[in-house]
């Protein structure tokens, strides 16, 4: 037997076309398996709510060993994970090629997948998460959808908590009536022909909450590569997934990944790389995808070809150099770390991306936010979230930093929300948190 954590992580494909994925009594001999091993290595104790739920009813059963754990209170372990893959990629030593073969999220994924097909998911959750048909239907009429989900609106939030179990403290995205991929067309912006990466060519994928919730952060992108010479075509066939991902419907990623890997195909072999704008997006486009289709030769190009963001304009700088205008950021960044960036297994790009900024000073924050896509705005899970991300909200609080930015926007407001319920003099009051590439644009004076 090897010792854990000296191989990188290797991960196999999820095979969920085998009707023995979806069989219960096989899913509870996997997570008996699986479990048995956490409890006895514990190194994940806090990294979110799974692992201490877990333990606890390890230590308060009978015998203090998972032997007499009821398999029905398994499903709280199971609902509290949030696919965020840190386990896996950063703490768990006994991850593939080690023989114990522990992919915890992918079980979680497994159990969730089982679920629904026995009918058993959550049907309110299902409708939320259904980013493009709710992002069309807001953005009709945005200052109605703002107005009633704004925490402050007393009369709509306890309704909405009710019938779809959002919680009303916890902050939701706003709506723009106008899509990115809208304002793209009518907003030229023509690439900087003395920049060092002139002739690059770049098909922004949009992603759900940038094409829907905010427009900003694709702007930002599109000024920032335009300035750096890069040209720019922003696409956006639908959602990645990710929400559905998290529900267990694998089949629906699958139909998704083949109808975004077709249209991303036709830019592919016209010369241009693929962005991603979130990283959740960029997680799903370059690791789930690949493992849910392996042998859809459409979904390995599009994997190869797309990077983050950020990572692009990392590569740009490594390659052939930034532009010229970089100014200093006055009073510094405090730069949470997303969780699907790190997952990308790619270093911290953000953080290399803002330290090209004359006087940067950055401070790299990298705890959990606790928010966990729609998990943490849920009824009963939204208290838990705060508290997961107390660390992160305290670290960028007590930073001094004029900026808190995170690459994942859901992950930024949360840990604004955080600060806002720490214990502690002169918190900062800042209204909100930004996406690095914004302030890479506003650093150039975008």
């Amino acid at each position: 037997m090897s010792e854990g954590s000296l191989d990188a992580p290797v991960r196999y494909a999820i095979d969920w076309n085998d009707p023995d994925f979806y069989d219960f009594d096989k899913i509870n001999a996997e997570l008996e398996r699986v479990f048995d091993i956490c409890h006895g290595c514990r190194r994940c104790f806090n990294l979110c709510e799974s692992f201490p739920i877990l333990f606890d009813l390890i230590d308060d059963s009978e015998s203090g060993e998972l032997d007499t754990v009821d398999v029905a209170d398994y499903k709280p372990v199971v609902d509290a994970c949030t696919l965020c893959d840190m386990c896996f990629m950063v703490t768990c030593p006994y991850v593939p090629p080690h023989e114990f073969n522990l992919d915890f999220p992918h079980l979680m994924l497994r159990y969730r997948a089982a679920e629904l097909k026995a009918g058993k998911a959550d049907r309110a959750l299902i409708e939320l998460t259904k980013t493009d048909r709710n992002g069309k239907l807001a953005g009709m009429m945005p200052g109605v959808a703002n107005w009633a989900s704004d925490t402050g609106n007393n009369l709509t939030r306890p309704l909405l908590e009710k019938t779809m179990g959002v919680d009303r403290q916890a902050a939701l995205p706003k709506f723009h009536g106008k899509t990115f991929a809208l304002r793209a067309k009518s907003d030229g912006v023509t690439p900087n022909k003395d920049a060092p990466g002139y002739g690059r060519k770049v098909a922004l994928y949009a992603t759900c909450f940038v094409n829907y919730n905010n427009p900003v952060i694709g702007e930002a992108a599109r000024a920032v590569l335009a300035h750096n010479g890069v040209e720019t075509e922003v696409v956006y066939p639908s959602c990645c997934g990710m929400p559905q991902f998290e529900q267990g419907d694998i089949a629906k990623v699958a139909e998704t990944a083949k109808q975004v890997s077709i249209e991303m195909a036709v830019w592919i072999d016209k010369g241009y790389d693929i962005v991603a704008l979130t990283p959740s997006c960029a997680l799903m486009l370059k690791f789930e995808w690949p493992l849910i289709l392996p042998e859809d030769e459409r979904v390995k190009k599009l994997s190869a070809a797309t990077s983050d963001i950020t990572e692009y304009v990392v590569d740009i700088a490594k390659k052939e150099g930034l532009a010229d205008g970089l100014e200093p950021l006055d009073g510094g960044v405090a730069l949470h770390m997303a969780c699907h960036a790190r997952a990308q297994n790619m270093g911290a790009k953000a953080a290399e991306m803002l330290r090209f900024v004359p006087e940067a000073d950055i401070k790299v924050i990298e705890r959990c936010s606790g928010h966990g896509g729609s998990w943490g705005v849920m009824k009963g899970n939204f208290e838990k979230a705060i508290k997961v991300g107390r660390n992160a909200a305290r670290q960028s609080a007590s930073s001094g930093k004029t900026y808190i930015a995170s690459e994942c926007p859901l992950a930024g407001t949360h840990i604004l929300q955080g600060i806002e319920r720490l214990k502690m003099e002169d918190k900062p009051q800042i209204e909100e948190s930004q996406h690095p590439i914004e302030l890479m644009a506003k650093a150039y004076g975008l």
